[in-house]
């Protein structure tokens, strides 16, 4: 069985986790707020799916909790990671708990904000050879000449269209023109 990782999986990527949960794969969840995971286990199969309450700029917490769902539910085959930037070490962290346990390779979609420089981060990524890394970054949307930024329903189908069609890099919304996105 296809093993998982979503980190942010309980907010705006929640539906993320449900759509992989629903295509029978097993969801490894990094959440913080138990009522939103609760809600979480409570929406799709919960046996399908690895509730782990972490803060992951812990990072020894955090390799702990992920050598503990591998040895539950088998390596990991897809990570998806929305990382805040002050957690600077954590998807450093997370790929090298991943890495030793996959005899194959995996794909890592790393969800990024507007600001983000995509070739500059994919420059500074050290990942094995086994990995394939995608990029997802988030924009905004116009509308009636006003900006807003993207709901979590658009920003998971955002993430959901980089696995289906395997984007490389895949701007969801828009970034342009940059003066117009909200403060």
């Amino acid at each position: 069985m296809v093993h998982a990782l979503v980190v942010g999986g309980t907010g705006m990527l929640a539906n993320t986790s449900l759509w992989l949960v629903s295509n029978g794969i097993h969801v490894s969840v990094i959440g913080r707020n138990k009522a939103r995971m609760e809600s979480l286990l409570n929406a799709t199969d919960s046996s399908l799916m690895t509730p782990i309450f972490v803060d992951y700029s812990d990072i020894a917490l955090l390799k702990k909790e992920i050598r503990s769902t591998i040895e539950q539910n088998g390596p990991i085959d897809l990570v998806i990671a929305w990382i805040h930037s002050y957690a600077e070490r954590t998807l450093e962290s997370i790929v090298s708990e991943i890495s030793p346990c996959r005899n194959g390779t995996w794909k890592l979609f790393h969800v990024l904000g507007s600001s983000a420089k995509l070739s500059e981060i994919k420059e500074n990524m050290h990942l094995p050879n086994t990995a394939q890394y995608y990029q997802v970054q988030l924009g905004f949307i116009i509308e009636n000449g006003h900006s807003r930024w993207l709901t979590n329903e658009e920003i998971s189908q955002g993430v959901i269209d980089s696995i289906q069609h395997h984007r490389l890099i895949n701007i969801v919304g828009t970034l342009q023109p940059w003066e117009k996105r909200s403060s």
